[in-house]
């Protein structure tokens, strides 16, 4: 398909091109022999040099393109226009990894002597245990090459490209270095282009800068120290135009394209662990050396004794069985999935499960500003008309709000110069907005043409009964280098010139203004300038309005018709309004002793403003609120700069390797830090925090990919209330811990017991599987419904490198796991010596025991701080319902004949379930004492979770 070159793709005249018609090599030579070396030099300050020295570096005549030939070469040497694909870990090799966890080796080598020795059904529900947790892990694990294949997709596109003097319109995997690109609006930018000729474009850039404005582009020669988002002269892969046209040449295609460069970073940053997977394993490490140093000393002192083999491995199996929580992956995989599912009621999908608990870790939450702490919705707040400055309420597109002069409201009627500059802003405007499919109001065109069009309508007016009555006969597209955009109208018998840009551009061709009651008057700009300073200091874009009485038979318009002569009409000040909700949402992370942090592309002025208007705190939650630009942290050296991240609160205009920076540098200090974002740019920090935090409805494909979490309404309340779901996730994993730990130790230490002494075992491997596998099943998972504690968000974050126990938890445990091994011998010996029954019937009586107390520690783990009488019987009937069921199959295991036979049961008599309740209800007492001893120790404040 081609098309005929414009007038904007014009061939140079013959003065400027080189002896063979093209343009001249800067460095002298024939540039097409040079252009093989065009890949290696994409990461040049191509925005530093002129556009003919681009066009002459990469070889190529700009005015008719590559030679098809020489195309298809530099094809072969760059390779295609893509990004190479991930290497990813095969589906077998991740299986595999669920079972590299000390407890679960220690798992398989039970599985493997029980089934050695003949005893099948420890064996087979061993290893269902283990098998169920790795299927379960796998299934839950998150991919993340779906990031950079996210990445891929981005640049699947067309692009028209100038070969041999013909446009031609090709895949944009065929895109080569020194291609000349057409551009037009609606296009996505193939690769990474510096622009030859460039009129009235203008691009989206926000999924890569963070800016929310689209950005103006032109084709001039910029310093080489801009940062990335003010090289105007550039056009990067994968973001969209929006308006205008243009010629650019192709520096870089692929893996060398910014775009690429982002998905190296993204490959690059470590995925780290979670808070809750570093405690886990820290506490399987110590739990695997104790079964060890156990089942050593049992191999050992059956050896010495002269114990039969057999009967010595039992033995070690048994401790190592009792010994080890198997319930507890089971436990922990709930209670996130749980989580989950909370969350997502909340509006926050998560996509790895510890990013469930990470989140109630969180020490800081560095949040984009854009569509999270604001609404990403231009909104006019001031007017300045007549020589008056006027508030205007509501935000965002909804046309709800009013225009206030005074504390009243301004009646246009009575205010002829604010009516002109609100009719100003929709005639001289392009900008529509409509509601898609989801009943969201979106915008059509420019975002700030659109806020344009809500104030006006708040006063009143009417888009369409405004074009019929001026009707518009001719436009000057909005240009960089001019800074303003006018239009003409035909209204009554006279033709009308309104022009909106730059206020230093406007109003240096004033010569007078149109006062309060509409009539003419002399200009005072030191007024116009204050009024600029004060709504700038709020952190408003600023932008001027004039309009140029014309001859009823005017046509068309030209530069010169708005150069001069103009009637200043008015300024309005807008910007993107901070969420109402964010404000409460970030005023309760403070409290909670998270630290938030604005890390935003937009300009330092604005995010400042909106900081201050959200309650960001400075360092240590008061005192001075630091800012700083990207190019500030430039200057920061890695050594100084986790100390200057720990004080600043806004961080602007940042590229994506600061915020990468960034993240790393309060990661070094031991913060947990959460990171939100929505853009391309966003990618890499967002998989390098400990969670990622991607934007549902305006984030990319990319970012959700690489994040852990999604936000369904991309707002930051949202993060606030996932925190405390996250907060509430870890209490209830804790709860279970502490409920589940004195379980293991106590029949440890009963086994460990009759083994050193030489006495008969008092329960079997078999009856402590069917003690384990039960009770966390139906007793400690019923702690994962526990309602979140009073006062949740008032606390610290948990530091980070305090052990997933406390001590004093610890001897708590301790404490449970004596009563459990003295009340279990206390019901063998009664069974055996004074009620004269049998092995069987005095194991089954040691098996209940320990099941009672088990159902009693678990009302005293409903709260690990507060009392079981303060916190409600029944706001968890599912640990009622639990006790229920657990008492409930202890007497199918004690009386039914089948489990008789199976777990080699027997009846008890009452005496012995009245011995065993008394233990059961000591213990509980006792705990309860405890916690009562404690609480007077810490003054009548209960320690945190």
């Amino acid at each position: 398909m081609t098309r005929d070159a414009s007038a904007l793709h014009r061939r140079p005249p013959p003065d400027q091109r080189g002896p063979d018609g093209g343009l001249p090599d800067a460095a002298g030579g024939d540039g097409v022999a040079r252009a093989g070396r065009a890949g290696a030099d994409a990461t040049a300050a191509w925005h530093a040099l002129a556009a003919a020295d681009c066009a002459a570096r990469l070889g190529v005549d700009a005015a008719r393109g590559l030679p098809e030939d020489e195309a298809a070469r530099r094809l072969r040497e760059h390779g295609p226009n893509r990004l190479a694909p991930p290497k990813g870990t095969p589906a077998w090799l991740r299986f595999l990894h669920q079972f590299h966890q000390p407890l679960v080796y220690i798992l398989l080598a039970a599985t493997a002597v029980t089934a050695f020795l003949g005893e099948w059904v420890d064996a087979s529900v061993i290893l269902a245990v283990v098998l169920l947790n790795a299927v379960v892990g796998f299934l839950q694990e998150a991919k993340a090459e779906k990031a950079i294949a996210s990445l891929s997709r981005m640049l699947a596109c067309h692009a028209a490209v100038l070969r041999d003097g013909r446009t031609l319109r090709i895949d944009a995997e065929g895109v080569v270095p020194g291609d000349v690109v057409l551009l037009q609006s609606g296009d996505r930018v193939p690769a990474d282009l510096r622009l030859i000729r460039a009129k009235g474009l203008q691009a989206d850039e926000s999924a890569l800068t963070g800016e929310s404005v689209p950005a103006t582009k032109d084709s001039g020669t910029l310093p080489a120290d801009t940062v990335l988002a003010d090289r105007r002269n550039l056009a990067f892969s994968g973001t969209l135009v929006t308006a205008g046209r243009a010629e650019g040449v192709a520096y870089a295609t692929g893996d060398r394209t910014q775009t690429g460069h982002i998905a190296r970073l993204i490959s690059e940053a470590v995925e780290l662990s979670t808070p809750l997977t570093r405690k886990i394993a820290h506490f399987s490490g110590l739990l695997l050396w104790a079964i060890l140093a156990v089942v050593a000393v049992t191999v050992a002192i059956g050896v010495m004794r002269g114990d039969r083999l057999v009967d010595t491995f039992m033995a070690a199996v048994a401790l190592a069985v009792g010994a080890i929580p198997e319930g507890l992956p089971a436990a922990v995989t709930v209670v996130l999935a749980i989580g989950v599912a909370r969350m997502a009621r909340r509006r926050a999908i998560i996509r790895k499960l510890p990013a469930v608990e990470t989140l109630g870790s969180t020490t800081v939450i560095c949040s984009d500003k854009t569509g999270t702490l604001t609404e990403n919705q231009m909104t006019v707040r001031r007017l300045y008309a007549g020589g008056r400055s006027y508030a205007v309420t509501g935000s965002g597109y909804e046309p709800e709000g009013t225009i206030r002069d005074d504390e009243e409201r301004a009646d246009l009627a009575a205010r002829p110069a604010l009516a002109e500059l609100l009719r100003a802003g929709v005639l001289c405007n392009d900008a529509e907005i409509v509601r898609d499919e989801n009943g969201r109001l979106a915008v059509q065109g420019d975002p700030t043409e659109a806020a344009l069009l809500v104030a006006a309508t708040k006063a009143g007016l009417d888009r369409a009964a405004l074009h019929v009555e001026a009707p518009r006969r001719d436009v000057i597209p909005f240009e960089s280098e001019h800074m303003y955009r006018a239009t003409l109208h035909r209204v009554a018998e006279r033709g009308v010139i309104y022009k909106v840009g730059a206020v230093e551009r406007l109003l240096e061709r004033c010569v007078d203004a149109l006062g309060e009651d509409g009539r003419l008057r002399p200009l005072d700009k030191a007024a116009v300038r204050n009024a600029v300073e004060a709504m700038a200091s709020d952190g408003l874009r600023v932008i001027a309005f004039a309009r140029r009485h014309v001859d009823a038979n005017h046509d068309g318009l030209a530069h010169e018709h708005v150069s001069g002569s103009l009637t200043f009409l008015g300024l309005q000040g807008m910007l993107d309004p901070p969420r109402a909700e964010a404000v409460g949402a970030i005023r309760s992370c403070q409290g909670a002793g998270i630290a938030v942090k604005m890390i935003t592309g937009d300009h330092l002025a604005t995010a400042r403003a909106i900081a201050r208007q959200i309650g960001l705190r400075g360092a240590a939650g008061g005192g001075e609120l630091l800012a700083l630009s990207g190019r500030d942290l430039e200057a920061v050296d890695d050594e100084a700069l986790p100390d200057v991240a720990e004080k600043t609160a806004v961080f602007a205009r940042v590229a994506p390797e600061q915020k990468l920076r960034l993240v790393r540098a309060l990661q070094s200090r031991g913060h947990v830090v959460a990171m939100t974002g929505d853009g391309v740019n966003d990618a890499p920090a967002l998989r390098q925090a400990d969670i990622g935090i991607a934007m549902g409805v305006a984030g990319t494909e990319v970012a959700k990919g690489a994040a852990a979490m999604v936000l369904t309404d991309d707002n930051f309340a949202t993060i606030e209330a996932a925190v405390e779901e996250g907060r509430g996730v870890f209490d209830n994993l804790v709860k279970f811990i502490v409920w589940t730990l004195p379980t293991n130790a106590g029949e440890a230490m009963i086994l460990l017991v009759a083994i050193v002494v030489g006495s008969t075992l008092p329960v079997l491997p078999v009856q402590l599987l069917w003690i384990n596998m039960t009770t966390a099943l139906l007793l400690g998972l019923t702690l994962v419904f526990e309602p979140k504690e009073p006062g949740l968000m008032l606390r610290p974050p948990r530091d980070p490198r305090r052990p997933l126990l406390t001590f004093p938890l610890f001897m708590r445990s301790g404490l449970v796991a004596l009563a459990m091994l003295g009340g279990a011998y206390a019901v063998f010996v009664w069974e055996m010596r004074v009620a004269g029954d049998t092995l069987e019937a005095a194991r089954t009586a040691v098996v209940n025991l320990i099941v009672a107390v088990e159902v009693a520690y678990l009302f005293n783990c409903r709260s690990l701080h507060r009392s079981a009488w303060s916190i409600g019987l029944f706001a968890n009937r599912w640990a009622l319902a639990g006790a229920g069921a657990a008492i409930t199959a202890q007497l199918l295991f004690t009386y039914a004949p089948p489990m008789n036979l199976l777990f080699r049961s027997a009846p008890i008599t009452p005496p012995a379930w009245l011995l065993i309740a008394t233990v059961a209800c000591g213990t509980f007492l006792l705990v309860e004492f405890e916690k009562w001893l404690r609480y007077r120790q810490s003054g009548g404040e209960a320690p945190p979770e």
